[in-house]
């Protein structure tokens, strides 16, 4: 069993008051893919970092198997990294940089070659086995760094930013390669992204950390429609949430103009905690176009045409929504269309919402309110 916990473990840099990772529980199934995502500065590589032994774990523990390798060196961890810049040795040949940790272990020559050449066949690298890197494209070279850490056969693989160096198409392919890969192999598996496109699509789950707390870990499904706080509603989805403060009264949110009825749970729990204000949460597919004509008023300032989709940004007369938690810029909402009726910059289009799918939070803990 290859289960991976991280309890109440904190990394905390000298002359740096503040943890870089603080207090982190985490549970990690056998067989899971687990993808830590967050900010820059987040704390998620660090977290992964720890865990491989390349940095301390100034408090707590994080066991392997049940096992405590907060203290052990990384070779006796049984784990295998795959790192944002490949670390590809550029004068080996692609099945020697394949083989070389086997090597280092005394594994014969045969068996060597027998471990590299079914992972070459697994990664469609067999026709580039006697290739230096530097023949090979960036996808190329990340898909010869995860053979070789494959041909190890590890209890647990981490995953630092692989795709980063790669170009959107490619990064799209690869990613679809590597989720079905770890799903054939069943091997657990870390993996360490800021894209939150990538965390959603290949996870089992997600773990989302903000200045290096754990905010929230659940599906990618979950995180979606129930984000636990503000920020976690801001940081998951693309376009992000609208999110905007607004007056909270017993007809709803005041938007626009308009009172929005908000869920019976979220509004019971503003009033019992007392609220006049309430951030008020509406994704960008949550409105719709307006067939009897009233409902909030929306300029268009910009309108992104991308096929199926159109996006458009505007503003509300007198409102504007902003990054809950970061700096409190002013940005516009954002509205989904059909893309192939998009409305022109300048227009004012008049939109409903559709309520059961807004999300409230409290505006001075950023905590959700309601289930």
């Amino acid at each position: 069993m290859a289960e991976v916990q991280y309890v109440e473990a904190s990394r905390l840099y000298p002359g740096n008051p503040v943890p870089a990772v603080n207090r982190l529980n985490l549970d990690v199934a056998d067989g899971e893919f687990v993808v830590l995502v967050g900010p820059s500065g987040s704390g998620k590589s660090t977290a992964l970092r720890m865990l491989a032994g390349l940095e301390d774990v100034d408090q707590g523990e994080i066991r392997i198997g049940g096992v405590d390798v907060s203290q052990k060196p990384p070779k006796d961890r049984d784990i295998a990294m795959v790192f944002q810049n490949y670390a590809l040795y550029p004068h080996m040949s692609v099945a020697e940089n394949m083989g070389f940790a086997l090597k280092l272990k005394g594994v014969s020559k045969d068996e060597r070659a027998a471990k590299v050449l079914a992972a070459a066949k697994l990664l469609d690298l067999e026709k580039y086995l006697d290739r230096k890197p530097k023949a090979l494209s960036g996808g190329q070279r990340q898909r010869v760094a995860m053979g070789r850490a494959i041909v190890r056969e590890p209890s647990v693989f981490l995953m630092d930013e692989p795709l980063s160096n790669l170009d959107a198409k490619l990064r799209v392919e690869t990613r679809a390669n590597i989720a079905a890969l770890q799903a054939r192999l069943g091997t657990t598996t870390i993996y360490v992204t800021h894209d939150q496109v990538e965390a959603m699509t290949m996870g089992d789950r997600v773990a989302l950390l903000k200045d290096g707390i754990l905010q929230q870990v659940d599906t990618p499904r979950n995180l979606y429609d129930s984000p636990g706080n503000a920020f976690v509603a801001g940081f998951i989805g693309s376009p992000a949430m609208n999110l905007v403060k607004v007056p909270f009264t017993d007809a709803g949110a005041q938007l626009g103009g308009l009172s929005i009825p908000i869920k019976p749970d979220a509004a019971a729990a503003a009033r019992a905690a007392g609220l006049r204000e309430i951030i008020l949460g509406i994704r960008p597919e949550s409105f719709h176009a307006s067939e009897s004509g009233r409902g909030l008023k929306l300029k268009a300032t910009l309108v992104e045409e991308l096929g199926a989709d159109a996006f458009v940004y505007g503003e509300l007369p007198g409102t504007k929504t902003h990054d809950v938690g970061d700096d409190g810029g002013a940005k516009p909402f954002t509205v989904r269309f059909d893309g192939r009726v998009p409305p022109k910059i300048g227009n004012e289009i008049v939109l409903e919402v559709r309520t059961e799918e807004t999300h409230a939070f409290n505006p001075d803990s950023g905590e959700r309110l309601g289930a």
